[in-house]
């Protein structure tokens, strides 16, 4: 089972930007690797070479984006397209916006060992039952990912695949990093708890856990 991290910016200045001292993307790279993800993707232009330093002697490969005219979805497809082209084993990916950085490298491999008894869904973690990033897209569904408006917003995106008729589940992973973005100060993240439960167990339609919170 291959599972592939495409990496988003939509500006090469936010790819680079620190976090917590290492380049933002460098940073995600290298949690990528941790968790158990390869091919790891970039997806950022890259006008002075900068992003492409901040990656050497990692895993992570940068691509240069898709037609921006094709909005956040065509970008996320172009992302697994190029996974698919570094590895043709890949059957799916985590697709993973820059901004948010703090993701833990457990979170990654919770996903991962969910997607394989679980090989159809669209997985994404959740923390205190806010569904977060990254998610993961077979790549069987990357036609539909390209076909969403190219005005959707990345969350938006995810919605028009739950709205597609595919299923999107939430995994509650115990990882505030998975819903804070790259301005959150260390200071105000919550430390990382870890999934309550195995990932590769029982786990909740997306929203399901939330729903459950709010009734209580």
């Amino acid at each position: 089972m291959t599972v592939a991290a495409v990496i988003l910016s939509a500006t090469p200045e936010g790819a680079i930007a620190p976090a917590d001292g290492t380049p933002r993307v460098r940073r995600m790279a290298d949690a990528a690797w941790a968790g158990g993800a390869l091919p790891i993707v970039v997806v950022a232009d890259d006008p002075d070479g900068a992003v492409g330093h901040a990656l050497d002697g990692s895993e992570a490969r940068r691509v240069p984006p898709a037609d921006p005219a094709g909005g956040t979805s065509a970008q996320m497809a172009h992302g697994v397209r190029a996974a698919l082209a570094a590895v043709a084993e890949t059957d799916a990916a985590l697709i993973w916006p820059a901004r948010l950085c703090w993701v833990d490298a457990e979170t990654l491999t919770s996903l991962i060992e969910a997607h394989g008894v679980d090989r159809d869904a669209v997985l994404r973690p959740a923390w205190r039952g806010e569904p977060g990033w990254p998610v993961l897209v077979p790549v069987g569904l990357v036609p539909t990912l390209a076909s969403v408006a190219p005005d959707r917003m990345p969350p938006d995106v995810v919605a028009a695949l739950a709205d597609a008729g595919l299923r999107v589940v939430a995994l509650e992973l115990g990882d505030p990093g998975c819903v804070l973005d790259a301005e959150t100060p260390a200071a105000d993240r919550p430390a990382f708890e870890g999934p309550p439960e195995p990932a590769s167990g029982h786990h909740h339609e997306w929203g399901a856990a939330a729903a459950g919170a709010s009734e209580g």
